[in-house]
């Protein structure tokens, strides 16, 4: 049989796309929360931590669920979809983090509090969004 005749294997179902989204989130977790405790460790401001551990782990997210969780082929539409979305959540997640800094009571948790809850509200867009936009086929 020709390569051309060959057919493309199945892209994953929703319970599977939605497993291996929560543990590429889960890892890229890690990485975004570690550069913001690296970051706010070495004297950097709230915000700036926030950006640069964002930018961190969005590039994990974007490789890894691109080619394992969704398994598409990449190209520059969805490179710039998946930019465009994680700009908005960017945004998103800022601004959820600066509230919740604001409201919640002094405590040595606050900061990792507030990362978690706009981390967490930045994941579910982000899994809707992508499925349903950035990683359709």
């Amino acid at each position: 049989m020709a390569q051309d005749d060959a057919v493309a294997p199945a892209r994953p179902g929703l319970l599977t796309q939605l497993v291996r989204f929560a543990l590429v989130g889960g890892f890229s977790a890690v990485v975004d929360l570690s550069v913001y405790s690296l970051g706010l460790h070495l004297g950097l401001a709230t915000y700036v931590a926030r950006a640069v551990s964002f930018v961190a782990g969005t590039t994990t997210a974007y490789a890894l669920n691109r080619r394992w969780a969704f398994q598409v082929t990449g190209g520059a539409r969805r490179a710039g979809s998946f930019a465009l979305l994680y700009g908005t959540t960017f945004f998103l997640i800022l601004g959820v983090n600066a509230l919740a800094l604001l409201v919640l009571p002094e405590s040595s948790w606050r900061i990792t509090l507030a990362w978690a809850i706009s981390q967490g509200l930045g994941t579910a867009w982000n899994f809707v969004m992508l499925r349903l936009v950035v990683f359709r086929d």
